[in-house]
């Protein structure tokens, strides 16, 4: 009898036991999910962590998320940071940046060593890369008109895609594309007469400007005179009409 209550005490430890590993394994096991990966480091190395889950011991492993959405970083410049083009022209732009975290291993173990936990915040994200956007969009800029950048948009994205790509592949970073949703010409108040870039777009916008006034003035004049004109030719066909009319008149009553 001694022996069958030894037995159900042994095996009650057993039992306990296994739960006890099975509780503790339950809440040391970390998985990944569709939307965030991560690497954990620390004992036994690093491990990327994209489809699955690992063991993570407190003290001995450490882990850092890695955000795998898409994320909008919305980049603007405008008034004193607007761009320069090469027409030395400036442009108020606003750009939207979609970019994500490459889906490998080697991105996402280069995203959480030079990124960290900022893939999970898009404005910590954008602190950190929107240089790049910004170098990449003054680069373009520098190498079109401002007439160019408005007709040939879809030209100026592309170049802005390709000017940033390379750069995103060092933080493991993709970029699937980029929206211009607003482009502009700056206000003239924002051009620094002191600056010598400025001063050529200013000189420049100030010709453009005062040719289209003239223009305008002339159009609107020579409206003027054809308007005046038609008019004037409307009321002598209407005084040669009248005479007429009466000169008839006159006529028929002289027959009688």
């Amino acid at each position: 009898m001694s022996n069958l209550i030894e037995l159900g005490v042994i095996a009650g430890i057993a039992l306990l036991a296994l739960l006890t590993i099975g509780i503790v394994f339950a809440r040391l096991y970390k998985r990944s999910t569709k939307e965030t990966a991560f690497v954990r480091t620390g004992l036994g190395g690093q491990k990327v962590i994209m489809d699955g889950g690992a063991i993570l011991l407190p003290v001995f492993h450490e882990r850092v998320l890695v955000n795998m959405n898409t994320l909008k970083l919305e980049v603007v410049r405008r008034a004193k940071e607007s761009l320069i083009t090469k027409d030395r022209m400036r442009v108020d732009v606003t750009a939207a940046f979609f970019v994500r975290v490459k889906q490998t291993e080697e991105a996402v173990s280069i995203a959480a060593q030079t990124l960290g936990a900022r893939t999970m915040s898009p404005e910590e994200l954008k602190a950190l890369v929107e240089d790049k956007f910004v170098d990449s969009l003054r680069a373009t800029a520098a190498t079109m008109t401002i007439q160019e950048l408005q007709d040939k948009r879809r030209d100026f994205v592309q170049a802005v895609q390709n000017a940033v790509a390379e750069d995103l592949e060092k933080n493991g970073l993709e970029l699937e594309s980029v929206s211009l949703t607003s482009l502009d010409q700056t206000e003239k108040q924002f051009f620094n007469p002191n600056n010598a870039f400025d001063a050529e777009g200013l000189t420049r916008l100030t010709e453009q400007t005062e040719a289209r006034r003239k223009q305008r003035n002339d159009v609107e004049q020579d409206t003027e005179v054809q308007v005046r004109t038609k008019d004037l030719e409307a009321t002598r066909q209407k005084l040669t009409i009248e005479k007429d009319q009466e000169f008839a008149s006159l006529s028929q009553k002289r027959e009688f």
